[in-house]
């Protein structure tokens, strides 16, 4: 891997860190970090530099995004669903695959795209649809029904979707395609109204005959597990950049947790900073070895991914294995950081009191607990008896 010089600098981090706590408060869109994103081609980063981006790896993207999450983590949640798409375009080019050399020519220049697959109460995920995909005699489709956690609402181009067609002769198809936010049929409701993540602005998108045109309707696959390289490329570009925003908050958790633990003092002994308390040092090597692991997990699978390894079967459950690592690891870390520092971060100001309600959407994110558990075991020990 080519060095590189970091598009995040620590100049722009901090003024990213120190909008965060605004956004929250104010239930806002992240609008003054994504103009400063932007201008510095970070949205561009996985595009190759012929098509006018940076022409990043998915390794070295996934430890900026783990820089960005420690500054914001809302900001850096809502800027992964543009990165993941132009991560899986990358993922299927670099496999010799350029159905989507579209998006990376359109993300190059300048076009914005969000992740709209999630739908409420579809547990199925990729492997099925209740949004309907509608054929038209062109070979485009019309897409009707409901998508949830649409980060980016308020500054996506374009929405990469999914649908199932159950009226062609070869139905049923999960078809997905891209529309474009110049065209009708769609909803935005302003409904982001939650306890953590809030400047991601992650609306529900209702769409109701949202065309994607011929030319963007990139694959149309039958419903349940499937080898098609897509499912792979979304799969593994959403886990690996989850991942890297959770490490990141939990790499935030450990140095707040350490300067609370410097910064205050006991009466009980002497006046001495916290840091010299046995049970505040348990804590704080707690955290740091939880955390420690996390890294060297992240770049490994995204090298592998970039490398073009051949885990076979053991893809799913190494992803699967690396997103709850994450995210389970990312909230054990947030809470040790809190016992350290105290009450004061109980009030809504205090920074890890932020940490604590952002790190909570990792749950449901997929893959969740249970399906993740399911993956590996399955894995192990194949499928269960009848």
């Amino acid at each position: 891997m080519t060095e590189h010089l970091p598009l995040l600098t620590d100049g722009l981090l901090e003024r990213i860190r120190s909008r965060a706590a605004g956004y929250d408060a104010a239930n806002s869109f992240f609008l003054e970090d994504f103009e400063e994103l932007t201008q510095v081609g970070y949205l561009k980063a996985l595009v190759p530099t012929e098509y006018g981006g940076r022409g990043l790896t998915l390794k070295q993207v996934a430890r900026e995004q783990v820089r960005l999450a420690g500054a914001a983590p809302a900001t850096a949640l809502a800027v992964n669903m543009h990165l993941v798409w132009t991560g899986v375009a990358k993922v299927l080019r670099d496999r010799g695959d350029d159905s989507l050399d579209f998006l990376l020519r359109e993300a190059g220049a300048g076009e914005v795209f969000a992740f709209g697959l999630s739908e409420p109460g579809n547990d199925l995920v990729l492997f099925g649809s209740t949004t309907e995909a509608h054929p038209e005699p062109d070979g485009s489709y019309r897409y009707v029904g409901t998508k949830i956690f649409t980060s980016l609402s308020p500054g996506w181009t374009r929405l990469g979707t999914m649908g199932l067609d159950t009226a062609s002769a070869d139905a049923p198809k999960i078809v997905y395609g891209f529309v474009s936010r110049e065209g009708c049929g769609f909803e935005i409701r302003e409904d982001w109204d939650t306890i953590g993540m809030r400047a991601s602005q992650s609306n529900t998108t209702v769409l109701d005959g949202a065309l994607a045109p011929a030319d963007r309707v990139v694959r149309r696959l039958d419903p349940g597990p499937n080898a098609d390289p897509l499912v792979f490329a979304i799969f593994a570009t959403f886990e690996i950049l989850l991942a890297a925003v959770y490490t990141g908050i939990g790499a935030r958790a450990l140095d707040l947790a350490v300067a609370a633990a410097h910064r205050r003092k006991s009466l009980k002994n002497d006046g001495r900073s916290y840091a010299s308390d046995p049970d505040i040092r348990w804590r704080v090597a707690d955290a740091a070895i939880a955390q420690d692991a996390l890294l060297p997990q992240l770049d490994s699978l995204a090298h592998d991914v970039d490398s073009l390894a051949d885990h076979g079967a053991q893809w799913f459950p190494k992803l699967v294995g690396l997103k709850v690592r994450a995210t389970e690891t990312a909230r054990q870390v947030v809470d040790q950081a809190i016992r350290v520092s105290g009450g004061s971060t109980y009030f809504s100001g205090s920074e890890l009191g932020r940490l604590y309600r952002d790190v909570l959407a990792g749950i449901f994110h997929p893959s969740d607990d249970e399906s993740a558990h399911s993956t590996v075991a399955n894995a192990w020990l194949g499928a269960p008896e009848d």
